[in-house]
Formats: C-alpha cells, sequence, structure tokens
C-alpha cells in the first residue's frame, strides 16, 4: 500500500513539474517561430487558424512531454524497487 502511494506522489509531481516545463518550452518557441506570444482563447481578434494552431501545438507538446516522463518514471521505478509501477493515476491539468 505505501508503495503504491508513493508511486502516486512520484509520478504526480513528476507529470505537475514537467507539465509546466514543457508549457514554458512550448510558449518559448511559438514567440521564437510567430515572433507574436501565444494567443489568447477568450479574445475575439484572435483569428481563428493562429487559436487552432496554439492549441494543437501545446496540447501535442504537453501530451508527448507527459507520455515521455511517464514512460522514464515507470522505467526507473521497475529499476529501483524491481517490481513494475501501479497502474498510473491521471493527470489532468486546464492549459
Amino acid at each position: 500500500m505505501e508503495q503504491k502511494l508513493l508511486w502516486k506522489v512520484y509520478i504526480g509531481v513528476l507529470g505537475a513539474v514537467s507539465t509546466i516545463a514543457a508549457q514554458k518550452i512550448i510558449t518559448t518557441a511559438w514567440k521564437a517561430a510567430t515572433g507574436d506570444t501565444p494567443p489568447s482563447p477568450t479574445d475575439p481578434e484572435t483569428p481563428v487558424k493562429v487559436a487552432v494552431s496554439w492549441a494543437i501545438a501545446s496540447g501535442v507538446g504537453v501530451g508527448v512531454t507527459q507520455l515521455l516522463v511517464t514512460r522514464l518514471a515507470a522505467k526507473r521505478w521497475s529499476k529501483q524497487t524491481g517490481s513494475a509501477p501501479s497502474a498510473i493515476p491521471g493527470i489532468k491539468f486546464k492549459i
């Protein structure tokens, strides 16, 4: 039971930190590629094409980051403990 709780805390912290870092990297990449800050989804003046492009870039970037971090954490957990981690809890963030 303790190991299961420890795993949930471990993957939760890694997931949160990696998501924040990924969002910052994606924002910086957007600025470098477009010369503008990422669009606000609530700004009615933002063209739909730009808003959708940002949503796709942001979603894919964060999703891939979470996948890679989760896989890395599971491998590391297995190596350290000698057993496979329990089911990975879902991590939900609103971006």
